[in-house]
């Protein structure tokens, strides 16, 4: 008797998941690779919903997260499940509709297609095993300074950026990764910060919302840019992150993709408005 044939999904070769998932049990292997990422950490998996009970570090603590995961994030609707039992679900594409939507409102939907391989969650190669020492590298703020050889006067203007942000909310809190320096929400990152010799260079979540001193990123509908190179441009910049952070949050309750990748509203009509080739 011949095996069943074998369907994967997209070629991904993300931390050890060569292809995308197809089914739940991918989006559960993926979650687990990425928890460290996310700032969480599993206390139970389960075989009914929610399918897991995790924590998520806030600044305040550890919060409680009950999380259903699916495959397409319509799919916890067609399975019937109890919106009041779960916080969050995490699924490999979020396929929910306006209607949907609406019907789920106060859970937060993780996509993880949206969010792999970003500056927030890279990828990390396997290597040999004699070759490995510890997949996760641990980075602090003396690497970004050396990283780009950072100038005395950028790094005093650094200081009073975080402590501006951090005095926004004191659920925010940031965190070092191999590239950039990043604030959350503290669900989501809401800023990517990156070192230049002489300046800094901050990506804002916008939701596509106009905010003043911030630039438009031409690819990155849901993101803007400031550069910071003097103190006269920090009271700008708080104000404008400060005004990133409530659009963030309220986008989290609006169950709104605020991936770096995520479709945009304006890309999905676009996408829905392509004539269909006959």
């Amino acid at each position: 008797m011949k095996e069943s044939r074998s369907l994967v999904g997209e070629l991904i070769n993300f931390r050890g998941l060569v292809y995308s998932p197809v089914n739940e049990q991918g989006v559960v292997f993926l979650f687990g690779r990425i928890l460290d990422d996310l700032n969480m950490y599993i206390e139970e998996v389960r075989i009914k919903c929610p399918d897991c009970v995790a924590r998520r570090y806030t600044r305040k603590g550890w919060e409680l997260v009950y999380v259903e995961f699916e495959y397409l994030a319509s799919n916890f609707i067609a399975h019937g499940h109890e919106k009041d039992k779960v916080d969050m679900i995490v699924c490999w594409e979020d396929d929910l509709t306006e209607e949907q939507r609406k019907t789920l409102s106060g859970i937060e939907i993780l996509e993880l297609k949206s969010i792999i391989n970003t500056p927030e969650i890279p990828n990390i190669k396997i290597k040999q095993p004699s070759k490995i020492g510890s997949l996760e590298q641990k980075y602090d703020l003396e690497h970004h300074y050396k990283r780009k050889n950072v100038d005395k006067d950028v790094r005093k203007l650094y200081e009073k950026l975080a402590e501006g942000i951090l005095q926004i909310d004191d659920e925010i809190y940031n965190k070092y990764a191999k590239t950039a320096i990043t604030f959350y929400s503290p669900e989501k990152t809401f800023v990517y910060l990156k070192f230049r010799k002489s300046l800094m260079v901050l990506h804002i979540f916008t939701n596509q919302v106009k905010i003043p001193g911030v630039k438009n990123i031409k690819f990155h509908e849901n993101w803007g840019e400031i550069k910071i190179k003097k103190e006269e441009g920090l009271k700008k910049a708080i104000c404008a992150i400060e005004q990133s952070y409530q659009l963030i949050k309220q986008a989290i309750k609006n169950n709104i993709n605020t991936g770096w990748y995520a479709i945009t509203p304006r890309e999905k009509v676009s996408i829905e408005e392509e004539p269909i080739e006959e």
